[in-house]
């Protein structure tokens, strides 16, 4: 368990994905991202589905909830989803934490990777019904308007059932731009991978930490700033967002907390010479 003054922060995990490393990487040429993902025979690579489980102001907190419980097993082999270590529910009880008990779900986006654990089936495929029964959800607005507006390139990120449920029952809240959604806690726009698409950042006594997301799905994603996923809607908007946000780790020394990095799961900003380098901090599940 992460403790970052008042606050307590878990990284816990709904498995991992298998995705196409062209997707991952974009225009980012093979033999640059290989010595840090190494393809297999399929062309893919591992982007783990990393949440965080949250203690601040004595609530229980979730940050995005993974691909959910609801996939078929076309979606599972599509999506190549593997989760020996168990999925968001099982780690979620390994802390003592039952659905239940959660006060609040924040998702930094709703694509599916993020979004879908949002919502459960209830007595049948019909019956949606929320994953955590008491929590409000929060998202951006305009991040809901761009999932219910999708385009051709768009469309398949966004799944209605995911989040609609929540939106017509009036259990998500829809927040404008950069907000303090607990105290300490702070959604902030990190625009790129969608206009709206948000970050966490955490601050209790002097301390700081950054659940990055998709601002940079990986932690290479982070350090370089060119190298972006083909995934992002608008990477010239990534490179600066990446720009600003690796100043602001420099300065607060900040813990940055990486969603889809299997490897390199946290980590701190440093200047080496010319390059800006992450130095690894080891995060176990469950810590």
């Amino acid at each position: 368990m992460i403790q970052l003054g008042d606050i307590q922060i878990a990284l816990v995990t709904d498995g991992v994905m298998h995705v196409d490393a062209g997707g991952a990487f974009g225009l980012t040429p093979r033999p640059l991202y290989r010595p840090y993902f190494e393809p297999d025979a399929h062309n893919l690579i591992p982007m783990a589905l990393h949440c965080l489980v949250v203690r601040a102001a004595g609530k229980t907190v979730v940050v995005d909830t993974g691909l959910g419980l609801k996939l078929t097993e076309r979606q599972r082999r599509n999506w190549g989803v593997v989760r020996d270590s168990g999925n968001l529910i099982d780690w979620l009880a390994r802390l003592g934490v039952r659905p239940e008990s959660v006060d609040l779900v924040i998702n930094t986006h709703l694509h599916a990777d993020h979004a879908a654990g949002d919502t459960k089936f209830g007595v049948d495929e019909h019956d949606i019904v929320p994953t955590f029964p008491n929590a409000e959800y929060v998202v951006q607005r305009r991040e809901y308007e761009d999932a219910v507006h999708p385009n051709e390139r768009t469309a398949a990120s966004y799944l209605p059932i995911n989040y609609q449920p929540l939106v017509e029952s009036g259990r998500m809240r829809l927040l404008d731009g950069d907000t303090e959604i607990l105290p300490g806690i702070h959604g902030v726009i990190t625009r790129g991978h969608t206009p709206a698409h948000m970050s966490i950042r955490f601050e209790s006594q002097g301390q700081h930490a950054l659940f990055v997301a998709d601002m940079a799905s990986y932690a290479v994603h982070f350090e370089k700033l060119g190298w972006m996923t083909a995934y992002d809607v608008e990477p010239l908007q990534t490179l600066e967002t990446k720009r600003r946000w690796q100043q602001w780790a420099l300065d607060t020394g900040a813990l940055l907390i990486f969603q889809h990095d299997p490897t390199r799961r946290a980590g701190r900003l440093v200047q080496d010479g010319d390059r800006r380098v992450l130095e690894v901090v080891e995060l176990a599940y469950g810590d």
